[in-house]
């Protein structure tokens, strides 16, 4: 196994203290990386920002209590910009996924995520793409499918390129980067330009709120 020093630093925020102590224990099984310190408060994380060397990676539970797990987003890059945030939570419900969307969380995940799941989570968020399973794509489509469009312009499906607007209609559709490129016989590198061109170009930081633009502004 890889040595801790070697292996990437992860935080847990998480008030309950079984689950825990269980995730703990599950980031530490994985080779890659290290659970180097948990909390059951947002407020006890923010302190330990302000002495401790900052993680690559926080997986943070919404419903925490005093300060939630959206309120603590902001605060948490204030200290550390460069912080990666992996929402897991038991709430499988519209409004806390696209708070946590709109806060902008790099990931979304269920607390009945498998480890390999989280794992797979993890390692995309850290490669600098955003993780959404499929179940959570729907979830998006869901919500906004249901919101009537803003009345301020919103954006044209001109502003993408015609293979920016396909890569954008796998995206929604849920597929992972892998099975884009794949679908539409490109390199993931390849997938990877074109996801950072529409991100730019939609003013959106990851896949989330890609799909949830898209859906409002009907651009698929």
């Amino acid at each position: 196994m890889t040595k801790t020093n070697e292996r990437r630093n992860i935080w847990l925020i998480e008030d309950n203290q079984s689950f825990r102590r269980a995730l703990s224990k599950t980031i530490d099984a994985m080779p890659a990386y290290h659970c180097a310190a948990n909390f059951s408060t947002a407020e006890e994380a923010l302190a330990a920002l302000e002495v401790q060397p900052a993680p690559e990676l926080i997986l943070l539970d919404i419903g925490l209590p005093g300060m939630n797990g959206i309120s603590a987003m902001k605060p948490l890059r204030a200290v550390s910009p460069a912080l990666k945030i992996i929402i897991l939570t038991v709430f499988d419900d519209h409004n806390r996924i696209f708070g946590a969307i709109c806060a902008g969380a790099d990931g979304y995940l269920l607390k009945t995520s498998s480890s390999e799941e989280i794992a797979r989570a993890i390692e995309e968020v850290l490669s600098g793409g955003a993780s959404m399973t499929p179940q959570i794509a729907r979830k998006v489509l869901e919500l906004m499918s249901n919101t009537p469009p803003k009345a301020t312009a919103p954006k044209s499906p001109s502003d993408l390129s015609l293979r920016e607007q396909d890569v954008l209609k796998q995206v929604v559709r849920g597929l992972t980067k892998d099975e884009i490129a794949r679908s539409l016989k490109l390199s993931p590198h390849t997938i990877d330009t074109h996801l950072r061109n529409i991100y730019q170009k939609l003013h959106v930081h990851n896949r989330a709120g890609a799909v949830a633009i898209a859906i409002r502004d009907g651009l698929v």
